[in-house]
Formats: structure tokens, sequence, C-alpha cells
């Protein structure tokens, strides 16, 4: 860990863009954070970003990302705002010299991804992203225990969306579209986290139609020899969970944020103990806060970076493209 003279963590000073519930959830999770201090909060509503700010102990409220870079000079600007803004603020973010963390997905479609990711490299920033299921307790025990095992890997993502749902909750036409980047990136990114090496292909087992939704089927094949099998029910019930089975061990993360494994010749599932800080905080996003704080000040960290992002909104479209 890089220190200051006082043998203390480097001091990192966070500005937050974006006044709704994640980003009230980030800000509580990197002001958990040793050494870390929030120092401003912006959103095109001032209201409601004066009222985020009171629940995270008063930083600074201001009127634009540029005054807040020049009032502020933070060191790292976390965003989170709604699919529809994130080009244009994450290009805003980008136009000053702090490192950015965004929630995901980082663009409302794949070409709106890479668009970012350009602007991202242009301006050489460092970008990073929170995606978070990486960072879950049961993922990150899985992955533990994974790193002993040679064995070839099979992962089975299962993910579960609705149209209408999204439509029910407000979300824009464009948006609905897209919902797969929006949405979807939550599963489709535990292919990438569990799957070694990188895809070699992508066979659409049964296609996505936006017409007429309803199961989506895709076998990711990895260059390490790991084999991936995608599962969507769109418009219909079914469960948000990952298996990744070798010949050794299977582990089931079902929900998500809880981890079980069954051993080879055994019929049983054992339960392992849940992580304190995804209790305590939007599952996975305090050991996030911890990574993305200890990659800003120079120190090995296995945050998500903006290529990552990338990489998983290229699966998705391989995907889902038709």
């Amino acid at each position: 860990m890089t220190q200051n003279g006082n043998s203390e963590p480097k001091p990192c000073r966070i500005a937050l863009v974006g006044a709704g519930g994640m980003i009230l959830e980030h800000g509580r999770a990197f002001a958990d954070v040793p050494g870390v201090e929030l120092v401003g909060i912006t959103n095109r509503t001032r209201s409601k970003a004066e009222d985020v700010a009171k629940q995270l102990g008063g930083p600074a409220v201001y009127d634009t990302i540029d005054e807040m870079w020049a009032k502020t000079q933070a060191d790292l600007v976390v965003m989170a705002v709604y699919e529809t803004a994130i080009l244009d603020v994450a290009k805003n973010c980008f136009s000053h010299p702090w490192a950015v963390f965004m929630e995901k997905p980082i663009g409302l479609d794949h070409a709106e991804a890479i668009d970012v990711g350009k602007a991202a490299a242009v301006s050489e920033r460092k970008v990073w992203v929170g995606l978070n299921r990486r960072a879950l307790g049961s993922t990150t025990k899985a992955l533990e225990d994974l790193a002993d095992d040679p064995g070839p890997r099979f992962i089975h993502v299962q993910d579960q969306q609705s149209l209408e749902t999204a439509r029910v909750i407000g979300h824009a036409e464009n948006v609905v579209k897209n919902w797969m980047y929006a949405n979807s990136i939550h599963l489709v990114d535990y292919l990438l986290t569990f799957g070694r090496g990188k895809p070699t292909s992508v066979e659409q087992i049964v296609p996505w139609s936006f017409d007429t939704p309803g199961v989506v089927l895709a076998k990711v094949t990895f260059d390490s020899g790991d084999i991936g099998l995608y599962e969507a029910i769109w418009n219909g019930p079914g469960p948000w969970a990952c298996t990744i089975s070798t010949p050794r061990r299977r582990w089931e993360l079902k929900p998500l944020e809880t981890a079980r494994y069954q051993n080879a010749d055994e019929r049983i599932l054992h339960d392992v103990d849940a992580v304190a800080a995804d209790t305590e905080f939007k599952p996975g996003f305090r050991l996030q806060a911890e990574r993305v704080v200890e990659a800003w000040r120079g120190n090995h960290s296995t945050a998500p970076t903006i290529d990552d992002a990338l990489q998983t909104t290229e699966l998705i479209a391989s995907i889902y493209q038709s």
C-alpha cells in the first residue's frame, strides 16, 4: 500500500456525479475506505444532490462537473448517471485530470460504449468500471478456490429479464431496446470473470429477437479450453445464477450473493459463510471501492478497467446481435 510520511494510506479525495440510489451506495462504500474523503457532488437537479450530500455527511454541492473540478481538484470522480446521459457525462469527466470510476454500463449500446472507450483513451484517463459482481464475497471465494484447480471449467450463467418490466418502471424506450447492455451485463460478465483466457467463439444456439423475446442460449468458447453457456429467459420467470463446474468441484452462486460448493462424488452442497461487507453495504460495493482506491494508489488491484468493461460489452453484442 502506498503510504504518506505519517505511514497512513495515501489520501484519496473523491467527487461524485449523479444523485440516484447508486451514487449514494457508492458514496457510502468509498467513504468507508481508509484515507478517502468525499469532497463534492454534482447533479443536473441540485436539490437531489443536496439530499444525497446530506446523507453522506455533507460534501460540497456544485452546479456543474467543471465547477466541481475547479473547486475541489479531486483525485477520483465517481459517476453513476442514467444510461442516456453516460456518453456526455463521461466525456465531461474525461476532460479533467482526475481518475474516473464509472458505474456500468459504459454506454447505452455497443457503439456508444466504444465511443466512451475511445474518449477515455484519447484523454489518457485512468478509468475503472463498477462490475461489482466480481467483488461479491461469493465470487471472490469461488475464484480463490478455483485458482488452484487446473481442470477445465464449464460456466453456466442463467439470466432473467423483462422488457415490459423495464417499461413499467419508467425506462425510456431506447434504454428498453438496449436492456441487455444495461442489465444483462450483470450476468454476462460472469463468463469473463470465471472463464480463463479470451473468448474465441460465440455460438448463438437460440438467437435473440426483440420483437418476440423469449429464450436466448449462447455457447462461449475460450482459448483456455473453458466453455460457457449463457441462458436468458425474457418475459418469463427464471433465476439469476452462475455455476462453475470442474472435475474436482462445482461452485453454485444462487442467488448470486450466496456461495455453495459440491465436491466430486458427493450429492450435498456445502454452504460458505457470507462476507460481512455484503450485508453492511450494497453487495460487492465495499470491496469494489477498496480495489479502485488501491488501483488509484498504484498498488496491485483487480479493479475492472474500462477495457474489461469493453470486453464484456463486446460479448453482450456477440450474444445478442441479430
